[in-house]
């Protein structure tokens, strides 16, 4: 369907216009300017011809199988005209029209209609309030913006229309090639998922990029750009995040949350590469645009000046790359070749005096050096650099080779004609050496990704039957905050051992079981209404004796009717101490767009203070869960830090696994916390835990 849209065989203008001010007369005239080499059909009521074409009162009217209609007419007659498109068999429709759901109630009663209408009549539709669609091929410009993109490769989306038409005119000032535009409008029908899905397919597209504010539906995006990214880069540009997941929260995890968040982790396991900004979009982009992904991390890095080289390095080393020495049979041949005063080692600085023979002699050597996955070529112009001859020995000595060759031609006027060169022999130029690593980072990562091996979730075995009757009942009940002995109850299904425990209702109670558990023994007050029990002095660490159960009892208790007068208590939790170890957090809670988001942590201050954690949307693989636990700044204490001796990590993948196992089985989960997950060298207890199921009264 979306054939009809990219590569129409003819096209009706709905509000075509001849007065140059209307956006109808700049869409009909830059299909006419820039050659589509399709059939148009101007669509006004009042005029006879527009810009030399004939002119019909209605699509209907035209008596021909069109393919595509650009409307722009006004919003309230947009309705009927899609209704007319319909009746002429019309498959896709590009909405200009502004007024819509952006302009209100009445908008949003408009965009309802036409929503509805397209579904209707199997319309697909593209807006409304957008800016429209380009094809380069076709030389299809259904825009009505100034200007015509350079043909290329890339093709790209936006939610924008205003940001559109900027990178429009960024890119035919930079004269960076595109496939394909689409300014993505309300998006009523078609969306950022369907356009991944075509661009994925699509023969003329090697790179995706987009910009984008929100995601219509978080799983579908999820499970299409996964499968795109396995067959070439997708690129985005996400804002509008930052107080979209603002809310209340009871649990660490879920004041820890956002929407933010949500998406960095959608794309970390979808292989998406996110761009931070427009000029890290297509910078990003460009580093794409060689075709050549490097198969490790190892970077050269060849200069004729020492402090861009120094600058080049700083970065790599920030970025974890590494910076090996060629071979000693590289070395020795370049040696004979460059100055006595030459660094032969990485960065190899050829010194400024270099000409285009002394970056040959290295390039030559290092294209086939088993030590090198990638190249990058920093030059400035100094006054004996022959800079255009260099540019053409970077594209014939990159053709010798799978190894990407990256440029970066400091400067400006002296290296402009250079960079055009290095453009159009496909090498990824870049003023800045520091931009240019981080080209090869991110060109390293996304090949790691697209060749690393599926790992699909693990599913966990439990009666689910049992807990399903269970948490029905609590919720019919109102029961929907659960504190630890019930949370535990439900973890315990999933594999979750938690220290031996019991209930005590009275003092002497208390003593009773503590001495039967045996010292020491942590005791926590235990209440439906009361799930910050520490705020509220409602925990006893390190009990040693039963006089001491007694007092810990009656003063936790006495606690609790003094700041919270109005909470229930069942009792206080006599509880087995656990000690060695170490305290790291699970939690879970819910995303409107992607659904449940998993955290992991180190427990303590490492949480509380310095949110050390990452996420991932649930279910989560076993590799992911790992990740998970690698990407925290402070997992190395999990390994054995000064001597101590390692924990379970694999208890922790476990762990992991499990909780995303228990919000897939059971969604109506909202937040989910185990605080502490105490991890031995073998094993692992959950010490305390709340759940939050969804409020649905």
């Amino acid at each position: 369907m979306l054939e009809s849209l990219f590569n129409p065989v003819s096209i009706a203008v709905i509000g075509a216009s001849r007065d140059p001010k209307k956006v109808g007369h700049a869409v009909l005239n830059n299909l006419i300017q820039f050659k589509y080499s399709g059939t148009l059909y101007p669509i006004n009521p009042t005029a006879e011809d527009i810009l030399g074409l004939k002119t019909y009162p209605k699509v209907s009217a035209t008596g021909k199988d069109i393919d595509l209609a650009v409307i722009a007419v006004p919003a309230r007659f947009v309705p009927d005209s899609l209704v007319d498109c319909a009746s002429a068999g019309i498959r896709a429709a590009v909405i200009l029209s502004a007024g819509f759901k952006e302009a209100g109630a009445e908008g949003i009663r408009l965009e309802n209609e036409v929503r509805e209408i397209s579904r209707r009549n199997n319309i697909r539709m593209l807006g409304p309030n957008c800016l429209g669609i380009i094809n380069t091929s076709n030389n299809m410009n259904a825009t009505f913006a100034g200007g015509m993109l350079p043909e290329g490769r890339i093709s790209f989306f936006s939610q924008s229309g205003a940001l559109g038409i900027a990178i429009l005119d960024w890119a035919i000032g930079n004269k960076m090639g595109f496939s394909k535009f689409i300014s993505l409008g309300n998006k009523a029908d078609l969306n950022e998922i369907d356009f991944i899905e075509y661009f994925m397919n699509d023969p003329d597209t090697d790179v995706i990029l987009g910009y984008i504010e929100d995601v219509v539906d978080g799983r579908r995006f999820m499970n299409v750009a996964k499968n795109a990214t396995k067959i070439k880069p997708v690129i985005l540009m996400k804002s509008g995040g930052t107080a979209a997941g603002a809310r209340a929260a009871s649990s660490h995890t879920g004041a820890l949350a956002g929407s933010e968040v949500a998406f960095n982790a959608a794309f970390k396991q979808t292989g998406i590469i996110r761009a931070e900004g427009i000029q890290d979009l297509f910078d990003t982009a460009l580093a794409f645009s060689g075709k050549k992904l490097p198969s490790g991390d190892k970077l050269l890095i060849i200069t004729n000046a020492g402090g861009p080289g120094i600058i080049a390095a700083d970065t790599s080393e920030r970025l974890g790359l590494r910076l090996p020495q060629m071979s000693k049979e590289s070395i020795d041949s370049i040696a004979a070749l460059l100055p006595h005063n030459a660094s032969l080692y990485n960065p190899v600085d050829i010194i400024g005096d270099a000409t285009s023979e002394r970056y040959a002699v290295v390039l030559n050597r290092a294209i086939g050096d088993p030590n090198v996955d990638g190249i990058i070529v920093i030059l400035t112009p100094q006054a004996m650099t022959d800079v255009e001859n260099i540019a053409d020995i970077i594209v014939e000595t990159s053709k010798q080779t799978e190894r990407p060759v990256i440029a970066s031609f400091m400067g400006e006027l002296r290296v402009r004609e250079s960079i055009r060169k290095l453009k159009a022999g496909d090498i990824p130029s870049f003023s800045y050496p520091e931009t240019a690593v981080k080209a090869f980072k991110k060109m390293f990562e996304y090949n790691t990704w697209k060749h690393a091996r599926e790992n699909g979730s693990q599913p966990r075995q439990t009666d689910k039957s049992v807990l399903q009757v269970m948490i029905d009942d609590l919720l019919g009940a109102g029961r929907y905050e659960l504190g630890e002995d019930i949370a535990m109850t439900i973890l315990a299904q999933y594999g979750f051992v938690s220290p031996e425990r019991a209930l005590a209702r009275s003092a002497i109670e208390a003593a009773v079981v503590a001495e039967r558990i045996g010292f020491p023994v942590v005791m926590k007050i235990s209440s439906p209404d009361i799930l910050h029990k520490t705020d509220v002095g409602g925990v006893k660490l390190n009990i040693n004796s039963a006089i001491a159960a007694e007092d810990a009892f009656t003063e936790i208790t006495t606690n609790i009717k003094r700041l919270m007068p109005d909470a229930f208590i069942n009792g206080v939790i006599v509880s087995e101490m656990i000690k060695g170890g170490k305290e790291v957090i699970l939690g879970a809670t819910y995303d409107r767009t992607f659904g449940h988001m998993i955290m992991f942590g180190l427990g303590g201050i490492y949480v509380e203070v310095l949110k050390d954690v990452s996420f991932r949307i649930a279910p989560v693989s076993h590799s992911e869960a790992a990740s998970m636990i690698n990407e925290v700044k402070t997992s190395a204490l999990l390994r054995g830090a000064r001597g101590e001796r390692p924990v379970d990590i694999e208890a922790v993948i476990e762990g992991i696994l499990s909780v995303s196992a228990i919000v897939t089985d059971f969604p109506m989960i909202r937040e989910l916390d185990i605080n502490p997950l105490m991890v031995m060298n073998r094993g692992a207890f959950a010490i305390d835990a709340r759940i939050i199921f969804e409020n649905q009264k």
